[in-house]
C-alpha cells in the first residue's frame, strides 16, 4: 500500500556521526546546537526570529501568550485542522469563535474572518490546510483594520511562498511543526516565528520555566509564567542536517503535487484545489474533492493506494465547540474531502497509476 505520509531521514552516513557526536559531547539539553538551528532556519525564512520549541502545540501557546490572549476572550479560528491548533486556544482559557473556509481551498475564508470578530476578539489564527497558503492579503487587511493579531499554523506549510516570499515572513507570529511526519522533522519538535524581536526575547523566557539563560541560575528572577518547551543538541542537530537538503525535499513534493494538478484537473466526479495568486503550496498533503468518497477510498486501497480525508473537522469535538456555527462551505468541502499519496517517496509512475484509476471511475 502507498501510503499517504511517509518520514524523510537522511542517510545514516550522514546523520548517524553527527548524533553521535552530539550525544557523546557531554552536553545534549538546549546549547549552542539549538542555537544554530534557529539561525539557520531564520535563514531559511528570510526575516524574522526562530524560537524553537519541543512541538509545535508549544509553539501556538507562546503565540497566543505573546499575542496577549487570556482567559475568556475568543479566538478566531478554523474547524478544517489538526486538533492541536484548537487545543492551543483552550490551554490560554479562551473560547474558539469558528469561521468558515473557501470551498476552493479548505483554508479560512477571510470575509468569513470579518463576519465572526466582536468585541471579544484577541486573535486570529489561520491555517495552510495540506500546505496550501491562506489568503495573505485579504487577511493581512483585516488584521490591519481591526488591529488584531494573525498566528498562522504553517504546520503543514513548510516552504510555501506567498508573493514570492516563504510562509513565516507574512504574519506576526508563525507556526511551524517538526513532528515525525513533517517536510522536515527533528523527530519530534517545533518553532514559533517570531517578527518582533521585543516579543521573541520574550518568547525565550516563556520557553524556559520563566528564566533568563543568560544570567546564572541564582541570577534569575522570575517574572513571567514559563514552561519546559525548550528544544534539545539532538533534536536540533537532526534539524540541522535535515536542512542542508530541504530545498530539494521539498521540490520533490512540489513537483509531484503540480503533476498530479495538470493530471487530474477537470476529470469527471473530482475537484482539485484552486490556489490564490501568487501562491504556491508545498504540497504536504494532495487534496481532492470527489464524488462517492466511500467508494473512491475503497477503490484506491484495492488498487494499492491508500487513500483519507485524514483529519476530523474540529467542531466535531464537543470541547472544542464553544460556539456551534453554521458553515455550509466546511460542510461541503469536508463531505468530499479525500487526500492521496504526494511526496518524496512517490514517482512519476506511481502517479500515472492512480490517474488512469481515477479515470476509470469509482
Amino acid at each position: 500500500m502507498l501510503p499517504l505520509i511517509k518520514t524523510y531521514i537522511p542517510p545514516r552516513e550522514i546523520l548517524m556521526p553527527k548524533i553521535e557526536e552530539v550525544l557523546y559531547s557531554g552536553y545534549i539539553a538546549q546549547g549552542e546546537v539549538v542555537e544554530n538551528f534557529e539561525r539557520k532556519f531564520e535563514e531559511f525564512i528570510g526575516s524574522g526570529h526562530t524560537l524553537s520549541l519541543n512541538s509545535g502545540t508549544a509553539a501556538l501557546h507562546i503565540a497566543l501568550i505573546l499575542a496577549g490572549v487570556k482567559e475568556g476572550d475568543e479566538v478566531i479560528s478554523t474547524a478544517m485542522t489538526a486538533e492541536p491548533t484548537n487545543v492551543a486556544i483552550k490551554m490560554v482559557g479562551a473560547k474558539v469563535r469558528w469561521a468558515d473556509v473557501d470551498y476552493e481551498t479548505g483554508n479560512i475564508s477571510a470575509k468569513a474572518i470579518e463576519n465572526a470578530i466582536n468585541d471579544k476578539t484577541k486573535a486570529i489564527i489561520v491555517v495552510d490546510y495540506a500546505g496550501t497558503p491562506v489568503d495573505v492579503k485579504n487577511i493581512q487587511e483585516i488584521s490591519l483594520k481591526y488591529n488584531i493579531p494573525v498566528i498562522e499554523d504553517a504546520a503543514h506549510a513548510l516552504g510555501t511562498t506567498y508573493n514570492g516570499k516563504k510562509t513565516g515572513n507574512h504574519f506576526p507570529f508563525t507556526v511551524f511543526s517538526f513532528q515525525a511526519i513533517k517536510h522536515l522533522t527533528t523527530i519530534d519538535g517545533g518553532a514559533l516565528h517570531i517578527q518582533d524581536k521585543v516579543l521573541y526575547e520574550k518568547g525565550k523566557l516563556i520557553r524556559w520555566f520563566g528564566l533568563d539563560k543568560k544570567l546564572a541560575r541564582l541570577e534569575n528572577d522570575i517574572q513571567i509564567q514559563g514552561y519546559k518547551y525548550h528544544m534539545n543538541n539532538v533534536n536540533a542537530t537532526i534539524g540541522l542536517v535535515q536542512l542542508e537538503t530541504i530545498e530539494q525535499l521539498l521540490q520533490k513534493y512540489r513537483n509531484i503535487g503540480k503533476y498530479l494538478d495538470l493530471k487530474l484537473n477537470g476529470l469527471p466526479g473530482l475537484e482539485t484545489v484552486v490556489h490564490y495568486p501568487d501562491s504556491e503550496s508545498s504540497y504536504w498533503l494532495y487534496t481532492l474533492k470527489v464524488d462517492r468518497r466511500d467508494d473512491f477510498v475503497k477503490m484506491m486501497a484495492d488498487n494499492g493506494f491508500m487513500a483519507s480525508e485524514i483529519h476530523k473537522r474540529n467542531d466535531f469535538h464537543t470541547y472544542l465547540n464553544d460556539y456551534p456555527t453554521e458553515m455550509p462551505n466546511l460542510d461541503k468541502f469536508y463531505s468530499r474531502l479525500v487526500h492521496i499519496p504526494c511526496g518524496w517517496w512517490v514517482t512519476i509512475e506511481d502517479c500515472d497509476k492512480m490517474i488512469e484509476l481515477i479515470k476509470k471511475g469509482w
